[in-house]
C-alpha cells in the first residue's frame, strides 16, 4: 500500500481526488493537508478518520509516501518543491503549472531529486475520448483534418479565477492535452478570449498540429447552447458527440457522492444518450462509449511509485500542454498566429 495524502480541500481536493484516493486499490489515504476550520468540517463529515494536517512536513512526518496537490494554481510552486525536498511522491492537478518555466522546474527539481511526479490530467479516460481513440486508431474516419473539442457551460457568476488559472488554462489544459494526445505536436498556435469582470471566461483556441491536422478547441463559461462536445472530421468520414450530453458523467457521479466503491462495474457507464454518432457516406450509426476509468489513474500512479510500471502522465508531456497554453496567451494578447 502507498501511503497517500492530499494538500488541498476545496472543489477539486474535495470531489475530484479525494474519493478516487480513498477507493483506490494499492492506496491508503493518509489524510488531507488544510488548515481550514471549514474544510476540516467538511473532511469529518466526508470521511470520518482520515486526519487533517497543518503542513506538508506534518503530513510527510506521520508515514505519507505521496501526496496529490490540488490548491489554486498559483500556490502550487513552492508546495510542489517542498513535497519534491521532502521527498515525497507527487501529482499536481491541472493546470500543471501557472507558465511552463515554472512546469519545468517542477520536472527538473524532481528529476534532480529522484521523485516520481506525474499531472493529475484524469479526461484522458474519458467515457467519450475513449471511444473516439478506438475509431482513429482504426481508420474509421480515414486521414483525420479537423479535431473541434468543446468544455462550455453557462454560469451567471464568474469562470476560474485568474489564481487558477483562468479558463484558459482550467478548461484549456484538457483540451490542449486530448488535442496533442490525439495529433501531436503543435507548430503554430492562434487565440481568442473575452470574458466579465476582467476574466477569460470564453477563449478559443486554433492548433496546427505537425501531423496537418487542424484542432478547433473553445472553453467558455458563458455558453447556455453548447455545440458539439467532439467534432472530428476525416477524408472518409466525421465523429460527433452531442454537446448536451458529451460531458463526462463521472464528474456529475463523484459531486454526487457516488463512487467506484459504490458503483462497482456501473462506474463510468454512459448511458445511451452520451453516445456519439459516426456518419459516412452510407449513412450514420451510433457509436457506444467506453467505461470512463478516471479510476485507474491512481492506482497507476501508485504501482509506478512501486516501480511496477510507467507513470500514468508523463510530467513532460504537460509542460508541451503549458507551453501552448502560454503561446494561446500571447496570440490572444497580440492577435497574431504564435509559432511554437
Amino acid at each position: 500500500m502507498v501511503r497517500f495524502g492530499l494538500v488541498g480541500y476545496g472543489f477539486g481536493g474535495r470531489y475530484f481526488h479525494a474519493p478516487l484516493l480513498a477507493t483506490a486499490p494499492g492506496i491508503e489515504f493518509a489524510g488531507v493537508v488544510t488548515r481550514s476550520p471549514q474544510r476540516r468540517a467538511e473532511l469529518a463529515g466526508d470521511r470520518p478518520g482520515v486526519p487533517a494536517f497543518d503542513s506538508l512536513a506534518a503530513l510527510a512526518a506521520a508515514g505519507a509516501e505521496a501526496v496529490a496537490i490540488s490548491t489554486p494554481a498559483d500556490t502550487r510552486v513552492a508546495l510542489v518543491h517542498e513535497a519534491i525536498t521532502l521527498g515525497l511522491a507527487v501529482v499536481v492537478d491541472k493546470p500543471f503549472a501557472l507558465d511552463a518555466a515554472a512546469a519545468r522546474g517542477f520536472v527538473e527539481a524532481a528529476e534532480e531529486a529522484g521523485v516520481p511526479l506525474s499531472v493529475y490530467q484524469n479526461r484522458c479516460w474519458g467515457s467519450g475520448l475513449l471511444p473516439l481513440r478506438r475509431l482513429i486508431d482504426a481508420g474509421e474516419l480515414g486521414a483525420v483534418t479537423r479535431f473541434e473539442s468543446r468544455f462550455e457551460r453557462f454560469s451567471p457568476e464568474p469562470g476560474p479565477p485568474a489564481a487558477g488559472g483562468g479558463t484558459l488554462r482550467d478548461f484549456g489544459a484538457h483540451l490542449v492535452d486530448q488535442a496533442l494526445l490525439l495529433f501531436g505536436s503543435a507548430t503554430r498556435v492562434y487565440a481568442e478570449m473575452r470574458g466579465r469582470h476582467d476574466l477569460d471566461d470564453d477563449v478559443f483556441v486554433a492548433l496546427h498540429h505537425a501531423s496537418g491536422v487542424e484542432s478547433h478547441l473553445w472553453g467558455s463559461w458563458v455558453q447556455a447552447a453548447p455545440g458539439p462536445r467532439f467534432r472530428v472530421t476525416g477524408t472518409t468520414g466525421t465523429y460527433i458527440v452531442n454537446g448536451m450530453y458529451g460531458m463526462d458523467g463521472q464528474e456529475a457521479a463523484l459531486v454526487a457522492g457516488r463512487t467506484p466503491a459504490t458503483e462497482g462495474d456501473n462506474w463510468g457507464v454512459e448511458p445511451e444518450a452520451f453516445w456519439g454518432v459516426l456518419h459516412r457516406a452510407g449513412g450514420e450509426e451510433p457509436v457506444p462509449t467506453e467505461r470512463g476509468r478516471w479510476d485507474t489513474y491512481y492506482p497507476a500512479f501508485a504501482a509506478a511509485v512501486r516501480g511496477e510500471g510507467p507513470m500514468p502522465v508523463d510530467p513532460r508531456d504537460v509542460v508541451r500542454n503549458v507551453e501552448v497554453l502560454d503561446a494561446a496567451r500571447e496570440s490572444a494578447a497580440t492577435g497574431r498566429a504564435v509559432l511554437i
